[in-house]
């Protein structure tokens, strides 16, 4: 094969993924307007359309990391930083999730002030945390809390649930390397190397954003932590 026609696999790929996720968009807006008729459904399909419009979230959040972590290589990802007003970021992930979190029993209880706003990307912001909520409802047993408050000039994001926390291998893996990844655990790790990307492409003069994992919390439970200068 002439190198003129050599194929770029990443460029493929990427285009794939890009269709994929207009695919899975139809069927995540076609699970939403079934879920209108939920009255009509039995219970057990009530669950499945749940875990279902669950899973398509999840896997059109992954979808979008990867063509994030495409551009962001390529340099081709701007980072559109705009003022963004907390509480109707928190409501946009309430709606996404809601549907799962009732079917399960799960209580997500938000705390943020409904003046506070602050600087960030928006679209990679809300995917981060909507990609931590939907590991959270995962996971939590009965509650999960999502709060953002202001300290030293800088926003701190909690995502924290009532589950079993984060497993030894993620908190001991602070800077996971993609170049080398362990699918041992069955966990690639891409979430989080998605978020310490982009909370690093966020800064403000000397200062980069970062996050962090942990246990414990109000909920005794898994803690994802977001911090924007």
């Amino acid at each position: 094969m002439s190198a003129s026609t050599e194929i770029d696999f990443a460029t493929v790929l990427a285009c794939s993924v890009h269709d994929m996720k207009n695919s899975l968009c139809m069927l995540i807006q076609s699970a939403e307007l079934i879920q209108a008729e939920g009255n009509k459904l039995s219970s057990d399909a009530r669950d499945e359309l749940a875990r279902l419009h669950y899973e398509a979230n999840r896997l059109n959040s992954n979808l979008l990391q990867l063509l994030s972590l495409y551009r962001l290589e390529r340099e081709q990802l701007p980072i559109q930083i705009d003022q963004h007003f907390l509480a109707e970021i928190f409501e946009e992930l309430l709606l996404k999730n809601q549907y799962f979190a009732a079917q399960r029993g799960i209580e997500v209880r938000v705390e943020v002030d409904e003046n506070l706003s602050w600087f960030f990307d928006r679209d990679l912001v809300l995917n981060m945390l909507n990609d931590a909520i939907a590991n959270a409802l995962r996971y939590s047993n009965k509650r999960i809390s999502l709060s953002a408050w202001v300290v030293a000039d800088t926003l701190q994001i909690s995502v924290a649930d009532d589950g079993p926390g984060f497993p030894d291998f993620m908190l001991q893996d602070a800077s996971p390397d993609m170049n080398k990844l362990n699918l041992k655990h069955g966990h690639t790790g891409l979430g989080i190397f998605f978020a310490k990307l982009i909370a690093k492409a966020h800064r403000n003069k000397n200062l980069r954003g970062k996050v962090c994992l942990e246990n414990g919390g109000v909920h005794n439970g898994g803690v994802f932590s977001l911090s924007l200068p």
